[in-house]
């Protein structure tokens, strides 16, 4: 069921956040200059102006610096389901953040030609590849605990299904926006190949 709005973030929570984002955002800079392999945590951590524990302190390992929106895609697939409306199926909720997510331009979404590069830095980077692998796990691990709470007859296929269904269209836009194709053109196309994602899960599995 829905949640209403949590307490607001004490001064040292909303501190802990901007320096994770400043961190973040340094480093996303540095690998898009200069190359995810060519620059190293010390480096990142230098120009943050914090240490190089601070950084691991925030990011576990260096390819988080910069596919940092893992943990937030884990919460927001499994938030779906747990804070959905009273009554609406799982399914239901996860189709609706999908299209939530197109139509905000979230770079969970990632319809918007400023993504061309960043996909363009993870392709070149073998440990980034690797590690985005693992965050689909993540998302999916994350989702099938939250499908698990519910009275969907096997979460796990569900989750998988889902996650799997998603990364599909969402890599197909990718692939379309970096070779030049219109931005709203591909948008266009990503809701309609959303909304048949979901309704062949709506048909296959429920």
């Amino acid at each position: 069921m829905n949640k209403g709005p949590g307490p607001e973030p004490s001064l040292r929570e909303r501190k802990k956040r901007e320096t994770r984002q400043r961190i973040s955002d340094i480093a996303t800079l540095l690998f898009a200059q200069r190359g995810f392999d060519a620059v190293t945590v010390a480096e990142v951590a230098r120009e943050a102006g914090v240490s190089t524990m601070t950084v691991f302190n925030y990011f576990p390992r260096k390819e988080d610096l910069f596919l940092d929106r893992i943990p937030e895609a884990a919460e927001l697939f499994a938030a779906a389901v747990r804070d959905r409306t009273p009554g609406e199926p799982p399914l239901a909720a996860l189709h609706r953040l999908a299209l939530q997510l197109l139509d905000e331009r979230h770079p969970l979404g990632g319809m918007a030609e400023r993504f061309v590069h960043f996909w363009r830095v993870v392709i070149d980077s073998p440990a980034l590849r690797a590690r985005a692998r693992e965050g689909v796990e993540e998302v999916e691990s994350a989702l099938a605990a939250a499908l698990a709470e519910t009275e969907v007859a096997d979460p796990y296929l569900l989750a998988a299904l889902t996650v799997a269904a998603y990364r599909t269209v969402y890599v197909t836009s990718a692939r379309r926006l970096m070779a030049g194709d219109p931005v709203e053109e591909v948008a266009e196309d990503h809701r309609a190949r959303l909304e048949a994602a979901f309704a062949a899960l709506e048909r296959t599995v429920f």
